[in-house]
């Protein structure tokens, strides 16, 4: 079913939650051929988000932001440099929020992926450049900084791609000035949780 996996655009321009009967009339091939490859719409919604959603990001990612050999704010820039170019276009964008909308796994899927595998990496690197403990899972508030961080890129490409609306074009530029913010807050949460740690205890008596 190569026809199918050259065509990841249908989607976006039949709407995600298009019929398995007009995609099959699209692609030039029945329904039941179809339904041979893949069974289920679900079947062929996983076949989506792997073609469209991860083959982009076998880009080596977890290598470069785990070569603590180099500086934190270097990896950290060459990833969302890579990253940005593999998901800032229009279909990636599209049917990302298309399937958003439409409450399919798509998303849930991309999310999940994100959080454990991309911010949960990136703040463990974090703790251990400010020389804190990288066991465990991230904190909650950890987490919600870097999703801000992580979103705020994101939106920079919906609002070029899909908004069509100015932006800073010099997006190196726009990835450096985030990640100015985003290393300047975790800074200032790590010292807190340092500060925490070496507080003394009151003794009551």
């Amino acid at each position: 079913m190569n026809s199918l996996r050259r065509q990841p655009s249908y989607l976006r321009r039949r709407d995600i939650g298009g019929g398995t009967r007009a995609l099959a009339h699209k692609l030039g091939v029945t329904q039941p051929l179809l339904y041979r490859y893949f069974p289920s719409k679900d079947d062929l919604i996983r076949e989506v988000y792997r073609k469209v959603y991860l083959e982009p990001l076998e880009i080596g990612w977890e290598k470069v932001l785990s070569d603590r050999s180099r500086p934190l704010r270097v990896r950290l820039q060459e990833f969302y440099e890579i990253y940005t170019d593999a998901i800032f276009n229009r279909r990636w964008l599209r049917i990302y929020l298309y399937s958003g909308l439409k409450g399919l796994d798509i998303n849930r899927w991309y999310v999940g992926m994100v959080k454990d595998k991309i911010l949960t990496r990136i703040l463990r690197e974090c703790r251990h450049d400010a020389g804190l403990a990288t066991q465990g899972r991230p904190s909650a508030a950890e987490l919600e900084l870097a999703w801000v961080f992580h979103g705020g890129i994101f939106y920079y490409g919906v609002r070029k791609y899909i908004y069509e609306a100015p932006v800073l074009e010099d997006k190196a530029q726009m990835i450096s000035d985030a990640l100015d913010i985003f290393l300047a807050g975790f800074e200032r949460m790590a010292e807190s949780a340092t500060d925490r740690r070496r507080a003394p205890i009151k003794v009551v008596g």
